[in-house]
Formats: C-alpha cells, sequence, structure tokens
C-alpha cells in the first residue's frame, strides 16, 4: 500500500529541523522525502492523508517498558501495552526483563516475543536479564539470548553488586558487541529508600537516599567499562552529582550513553505531597535542581534517552503507606504529552526531544527507525502539541492506572500512530 502523507509539519530529529513537508510511504517504508507543496494529485496512486498541519514524526523507541507477562499478567499484558503505546506513539517497545519470571533464557524470551508478535499492534524489542534470575550470581547465555532476539541485557534496578561477576559479564558482552544496561545506584545506601535526602524527606519522615549514591554507583560501572571495553547504557541519570563522571566518561571515548526517565524530568520530589504514592517511582523523584540540570543535559545530549520506564502496579500494592507501597509508574501513553510540558515551557525545541525519544534509542539498540529519512520504516505519529486536556487515568489503555499525571492539565494529542505504514491508532 502507498501512501502519501501531505499538509503536515515534519519533525525530523536527525536533522534537527522542524519544516512543513509531505512524506511518501511505500510497502512500508519511507520512500520519499516531498517539498511542502505536494498534493494528492502529485501522486494519485497513493492513498493521502492530510496531516492537517500537524505534527509528523518518527514513532517513538521507549527503552525500558515493563509488561507483566509472564507471570503478571493482571498488571499488565502484551495487548493491553500495545494498545496504550499506540494510543501515545509509540512505535517500539524496548521490554524489560524483570518479569515475575525473568527472562533469562532463550526459551522465556521465545515466549515473550511470540506473546508480543501475536498481541501487539506495535514492535517489540526485548532485553533478557543479565544474570539468572537476576540474581547476580551467575552470569545467563548471552550469546545464545542475543541470537534469540535481545537487544540488550539487564537485571532492572536490582544493582549488580558484586563486582567480579559484573566485570566478567561486561567482558564476556565486550566479546559480542552485546549491550549491557544498569542501573547506577550504591545498593548500601539506597537500600529501602523511599526518597531523596533532603529537608523535605526529613520533615515527610521518609528513609531517603542522598543523590551521591547515584554517583557512587556510575563511578564504579564506568571503572569497569574502561577496564572492559564493553558497550554501557545506565537506565537513568537523575542527579547533578552524576554528570561530571557521565562526561569524563564520553570525553575519553567510552562506549557510554545514558537515559533518564519523563518522571524524572518533570516532576521533583515537592510533588510527592502528603504521601502521593503514584508519585513513587525508583530512583526516587529528586529536588527542583536537579531536575532542572537533567533538562539541560538532555537538551545538550549528555542524556541520550528520554524514556516512560513504564511500570504497571496494581491498586493493591499502591494503596499502603508510602515506604511500603510499589515503586513506578506507568508512562506509555503519557510520555509524549508529559515531555510536551518542556516545549511548552521553551527548554526543548520537537526536534531535540524526538532525538531523546526516538532517534538515540533506535540508534543504541540498533534498531532502524526513530528517522524520517527515505528507507527509514514507516512508524510515525501525528499529533498535535498544543490541544489541551486534563488526564483521567481511568482513560488509560494500561490494566494498571497508576499515573502521577492522573488530573493533571496537558498539552499534546496524538491523532494516529502507524507502525510500517500501517494504522494502528487512530483519535
Amino acid at each position: 500500500m502507498t501512501l502519501l502523507f501531505h499538509n503536515a509539519r515534519l519533525i525530523d530529529p536527525e536533522a534537527g529541523t522542524e519544516a512543513p513537508g509531505a512524506l511518501l510511504v511505500d510497502r512500508g517504508v519511507i520512500a520519499r522525502v516531498l517539498p511542502a507543496a505536494t498534493t494528492p494529485a502529485d501522486h494519485p496512486e497513493a492513498t493521502a492523508v492530510d496531516c492537517d498541519g500537524q505534527c509528523l514524526a518518527p514513532g517513538i523507541v521507549d527503552m525500558g517498558v515493563k509488561v507483566g507477562e509472564p507471570g503478571e499478567r493482571h498488571k499488565e499484558s502484551f495487548k493491553t501495552a500495545g494498545l496504550a503505546a499506540a494510543a501515545g506513539g509509540v512505535t517500539t517497545m524496548v521490554t524489560r526483563a524483570d518479569t515475575a519470571t525473568p527472562i533469562d533464557n532463550p526459551e522465556t524470551l521465545e515466549f515473550a516475543m511470540r506473546r508480543g508478535y501475536d498481541a501487539c499492534p506495535v514492535r517489540i524489542a526485548p532485553m533478557a536479564a543479565l544474570t539468572r534470575n537476576r540474581d547476580g550470581r551467575e552470569m545467563v547465555e548471552i550469546g545464545f539470548l542475543k541470537d534469540a532476539g535481545a537487544v540488550a541485557f539487564s537485571d532492572g534496578d536490582r544493582v549488580l553488586t558484586n563486582t567480579k561477576v559484573f566485570s566478567r559479564c561486561l567482558s564476556y558482552a565486550a566479546g559480542l558487541g552485546a549491550l549491557v544496561v544498569a542501573h547506577p545506584q550504591e545498593p548500601g545506601l539506597s537500600a529501602g529508600a523511599a526518597a531523596s535526602a533532603g529537608k523535605f524527606a526529613t520533615l515527610r519522615g521518609l528513609p531517603s537516599v542522598s543523590p551521591m549514591a547515584e554517583r557512587m554507583g556510575l563511578e564504579r560501572d564506568l571503572a569497569l567499562v574502561e577496564m572492559t571495553g564493553a558497550r554501557y547504557h545506565a537506565d537513568q541519570i537523575t542527579t547533578r552529582a552524576a554528570l561530571p563522571a557521565l562526561r569524563r566518561a564520553k570525553a575519553a571515548g567510552l562506549d557510554v550513553t545514558a537515559g533518564i526517565s519523563i518522571h524524572h524530568l518533570t516532576l521533583n520530589a515537592l510533588d510527592v505531597g502528603n504521601y502521593r504514592t503514584f508519585f513513587k517511582v525508583k530512583p526516587p523523584l529528586r529536588d527542583e535542581d536537579d531536575r532542572m540540570a537533567m533538562v539541560e543535559a538532555v537538551r545538550e545530549g549528555l542524556i541520550d534517552t528520554l524514556s516512560s520506564f513504564h511500570t504497571p502496579q496494581d491498586e493493591e500494592s499502591k494503596r499502603l503507606p508510602f515506604e511500603e507501597a510499589a515503586s513506578g509508574a506507568v508512562g506509555l501513553e503519557t510520555l509524549l504529552p508529559a515531555a510536551l510540558r518542556l516545549y511548552h515551557a521553551g527548554q526543548m525545541d520537537l526536534p531535540g526531544l524526538f532525538r531523546a525519544m526516538a532517534l538515540n534509542p533506535a540508534r543504541r539498540l540498533g534498531l532502524p527507525g526513530g528517522r524520517l529519512a527515505e528507507g527509514a520504516p514507516a512508524d510515525l505519529v501525528l499529533f498535535n502539541p498544543d490541544t489541551p486536556f486534563v488526564l483521567d487515568r481511568f482513560d488509560l489503555h494500561s490494566k494498571s492506572k497508576n499515573t502521577p499525571f492522573d488530573g493533571a492539565r496537558l498539552q499534546g494529542r496524538v491523532r494516529g500512530t502507524w507502525v510500517g505504514g500501517t494504522r494502528v491508532f487512530c483519535a
């Protein structure tokens, strides 16, 4: 099928441009990028899609989505996660391995991939665990899992405390060119923490952790990366204290990238308010100074990727005292409108946002998406960045409704999502 997207405002993160234009899509890939004056009469063979002057961008590549299968299907299934992704403009879900039954062998990986392909309207790019059962003692079969389709290896938010085991994992992964995704925290300091250390946590009586725990964890990881030559991605950098180490590592030529969640980029520690557990995430929300430093780090490219870190939790695990409640928030449908807060505040432009949400994750994982270029897959999102709305969590497609943006005033609505030229969402 041939499609002509015309009368569009093209957001090109690769070129860093935002300009009127048109796209010709043929057999699931972008065939040509066309001038703004292009009309359906110029390509009568194509089915016309009038974008009505709205933004057309590469589909989001969401790096770090938790789906409840296998083991926690009551929290999120591939079907509901896929529907939420399509509604949020996410065309590729990079799924995590920290399921109830960890994805640490080719058979479990094959099951998850088959479920995803059968039930999801969007693409699935799975990560596998780094150690068996994510317990930090024995390395998984990285080579077999990579051949079976794993795009990266991570134990999620479990820090691998045995440095010798971690160094062996990194060395082996380096030999295979595999990407290791780690959670940089000093585990002793961060154990049991529910908030960032400071006056707010003290006044609320919450167990807290110093931002230095992140810096200490990152410094250790980067030293091992320097020793082994591995490809490394820090899943979340959320504090100013960690940025100098990341900057030095990149300047030294280490194969290192870093990400951040949309919650740490748009919310701060004070949003917890009176123990609002939907705002409990891991690592905990940081102070406003840290948040602003992270915005600048994403804007300049020091932090490479921006993701939802979609972590569904059921009502029972959230309706608890703050320090006992489960960490995490859903984010597949709120990633784009929440990120547009930065655009409307004048802190980032649209190409910069999609560089972090689409282009950089795709490049880091070796995926072909994230671009508006000839030959790229026609994974696209059409959205109006100015449409205002008030979020009602019960309108979300996810099974779990644990969003910190419930009742928030947001701007930016997805109007359509295409995967390989096939429309998977229509507002």
